[in-house]
């Protein structure tokens, strides 16, 4: 059972690879350029310039190359720079991938604001016979640093830092992120000179809201420097030791931005849903009778949906109806002090909650969670796995989820068990996938 989760989440997985999504937007008609309904003539076009930062980044920009094909690339002066963890470098033939970020650390660097600002440079000498493409994926904002006047790097890794750690969802970490910068909520299209602009994103926020999804560097703010004020008021940012220059920053800078020049088109070409589907398909192969959500709103602590998904392994078994739930989504987890806290993920945490509930159930479950970038916190896993047979070594282990739990060390729990999920860089982004499946009590086979 252990594996059919483990394939179930894979197949959510393939459908949101970044080339996989990117082969299905765009396509390329004589001299057409079809972006999903979207249509360009290519034979209008001077210079095509792209941008962009994300996870998916690389698969994105390499397909892009691949789909333009060589005559379009030479003849369109084909050009860009789109910043990506350093492990998803490659070289491509035009467009430069510029590692941003070091792997497994999911916070913005001077390296990140080099090619923030080389961005910016590009996108305002393009010219009204341009096309500038802009590619968008999750994980654009810890990649595009670009601090107003005023502030430093280190004042927003500090920022960031604090909002992480008291629990802060991503809309709210977002509102901050975008009012502290010269590129995010729309900075990016107000620099850019090109008579259109289409940025083409792969959503890791759910409900897939365009000026949250890497800060929205291509699309009008809906928040203000207010609501970020208020975000760090609600979470004691100047008792914590936030610097006195943030808040007076966006004081300062409490005035809307001024009106794109460029026509500006926002597609989404993949989000949640897009793998939570797929991964139903999966189930149904395999045989299960399935169930899906994929949450379009902000969730809570990951520990209360991991208990939530225990509670309905328990019900599945006891009930007739569905033996398989899929769902996604993005949990939040409040970090202990630095000084207690040990290694893990918001995935790790979920499935470590849940095995508080399920260790008297010996048999019959599998329950996982993922997140589709490969990565779970500062760690070099996805997420984590958990069967009956894995809690049966855990208790001869001398390995208590109550004590990992307590101090978000969840990695070190499945470690020894192989609980751990280990994909690399995936080269996407859409949230996270969980799978839980069971056998009904009173059935002799497994499902």
């Amino acid at each position: 059972m252990r594996e059919d989760a483990l394939r179930i989440w894979q197949a959510g997985l393939d459908a949101v690879r970044s080339e996989r999504l990117m082969r299905e937007a765009v396509r390329v008609e004589g001299e057409t350029l079809w972006l999903q309904d979207e249509f360009i003539d290519l034979s209008q076009v001077r210079r095509i310039a792209v941008v962009g930062a994300g996870k998916a980044g690389a698969g994105m920009a390499a397909a892009l190359e691949e789909i333009l094909g060589p005559r379009l690339a030479s003849g369109k002066q084909l050009t860009g720079w789109v910043n990506v963890p350093v492990d998803c470098v490659r070289t491509l033939e035009h467009v430069r991938l510029h590692g941003a970020r070091p792997a497994g650390s999911n916070e913005p660097t001077e390296a990140g604001v080099r090619g923030a600002e080389e961005m910016l440079r590009i996108v305002s000498t393009l010219g009204p016979d341009d096309l500038c493409l802009a590619l968008i994926s999750g994980g654009g904002s810890a990649l595009l640093p670009a601090p107003v006047d005023g502030i430093t790097l280190a004042d927003k890794l500090a920022v960031t830092r604090h909002l992480s750690g008291a629990g802060a969802n991503i809309a709210e970490l977002n509102t901050v992120r975008k009012a502290l910068s010269r590129i995010k909520g729309g900075g990016l299209a107000r620099a850019c000179g090109a008579k259109r602009l289409v940025a083409l994103i792969i959503s890791d926020v759910l409900g897939d809201p365009l000026d949250v999804i890497a800060s929205g560097p291509t699309t009008t703010d809906t928040t203000t420097t207010l609501d970020a004020l208020a975000v760090l008021k609600r979470y004691d940012a100047q008792a914590a030791g936030i610097d006195m220059r943030v808040f007076n920053a966006l004081r300062k800078n409490s005035l809307p931005g001024a009106p794109f020049k460029t026509s500006v088109t926002n597609l989404v070409i993949g989000n949640n849903a897009t793998a939570v589907d797929a991964a139903g398909v999966e189930a149904e192969r395999l045989g299960y009778s399935h169930a899906m959500n994929a949450s379009t709103t902000l969730e809570g602590p990951a520990e209360d949906i991991g208990r939530h998904l225990a509670g309905m392994i328990l019900r599945m078994r006891s009930q007739d109806g569905p033996d398989c739930l899929i769902t996604g989504g993005e949990p939040t987890v409040k970090l202990v002090a630095r000084e207690l806290r040990g290694t893990g993920g918001r995935n790790q945490q979920l499935v470590l909650a849940a095995a508080e509930l399920l260790s008297d159930v010996p048999e019959g479950w599998a329950i996982l969670s993922g997140g589709t970038d490969g990565e779970d916190g500062p760690t070099d896993a996805a997420g984590a796995m958990l069967d009956p047979e894995m809690l049966v070594a855990a208790r001869q282990f001398g390995l208590r989820p109550a004590e990992f739990l307590a101090r978000n060390d969840a990695y070190h729990f499945f470690e020894p068990l192989g609980g751990l999920i280990k994909t690399g860089p995936t080269h996407t982004n859409v949230c996270d996938i969980r799978v839980a499946v069971c056998r009904r009590a009173d059935d002799a086979q497994p499902a």
